[in-house]
């Protein structure tokens, strides 16, 4: 498949500091691709340097078969970018600020009006940016990054300090963006976004991307253990231990009594045996997992 990003040895040093460190890798057309990694990882400096907002030390970039600097008016028509701090024009309405988008472009007002549906804002058509909510700024960022109808397009944490309904929402609003044909980008610091949008992903930490694939088999590949949890105080330590088989690494916080195994089968057997499933959870390897693995200490959020 064609690519729509190609990115070749992408460096960007501020100082003593190597924010971007030496990045390849291509996006196919048609692809929901995220860039994944904790706050500081370097993830909204390789978007702008990709975006051509910034100028790398080193490396190329090419959108769509050209490179974005120095600045290209056409090529501009044909990407949109939502950037992690919206800046919008004061004292307009999300209706008025929209138009202003489309005008901009060049594009009808009838398509500002769509744009407004598409996104669920059509009843704050006349309400004042400072009135709405997260998730409905989040959305109207999203309408003005797609008012002239991109073929690609990125988005920069585009679900940061919103609440989980927010969030969920605004998922399903980017999954239809894509579904539309358009190539996205997103950068991300919660897996389970991640997990849920994605095609595939870029694990990123300290400047370098660590891993390319997709969430299945990055996680498939982990072959970590699965954790099966009851509520604690229903067996005895006997019971316990006739069930880890002395084996199996128990885990008993007062709340929920876990066990850790490659062999979930017969644990779930014997939990059913003794009438045990009480609050039962079955838990496999997630992204936070494959993140532990590759870096070697705890995910910072």
């Amino acid at each position: 498949m064609e690519a729509a990003i190609t990115v070749t040895g992408l460096t960007k040093k501020y100082g003593e500091v190597t924010a971007v460190d030496d990045l390849s890798f291509k996006v196919k057309s048609g692809e929901f691709f995220g860039i994944l990694g904790p706050n500081g990882a370097g993830k909204t400096t390789a978007l702008e340097l990709i975006e051509g907002l910034r100028e790398p030390d080193t490396g190329h970039v090419e959108l769509l078969g050209r490179s974005p600097r120095p600045r290209n008016a056409a090529l501009a028509m044909r990407i949109g970018v939502q950037l992690q701090a919206s800046a919008f024009f004061e004292r307009l309405t999300a209706g008025e600020q929209l138009r202003t988008f489309a005008d901009l472009y060049g594009v009808s007002g009838s398509r500002a009006r769509h744009m407004l549906d598409v996104v669920g804002l059509t009843d704050k058509a006349n309400t004042r940016i400072e009135k709405l909510s997260g998730g409905q700024a989040q959305r109207l960022s999203i309408a003005c990054a797609l008012v002239h109808d991109p073929e690609l397009v990125f988005l920069d944490e585009p679900t940061a300090a919103l609440d989980p309904q927010a969030r969920r929402n605004l998922w399903d609003l980017l999954r239809q963006v894509n579904a539309d044909g358009r190539t996205v980008v997103l950068t991300t610091h919660y897996m389970d976004e991640a997990e849920f949008l994605c095609d595939r992903v870029a694990v990123m930490d300290r400047g370098r991307i660590l891993t390319v694939d997709t969430p299945t088999a990055l996680v498939k590949n982990l072959n970590a253990p699965t954790r099966i949890s009851v509520s604690s105080g229903f067996l005895t330590d006997d019971q316990v231990g006739e069930i880890s088989g002395g084996t199996v690494h128990v885990d008993d916080d007062g709340i929920d009594l876990t066990f850790t195994t490659r062999e979930p089968a017969g644990i779930l057997t014997a939990l059913a045996r003794h009438a045990a499933l009480d609050g039962l959870q079955v838990r496999g390897a997630t992204l936070e997992d494959v993140f532990l693995d590759l870096t070697g200490r705890e995910y910072r959020s």
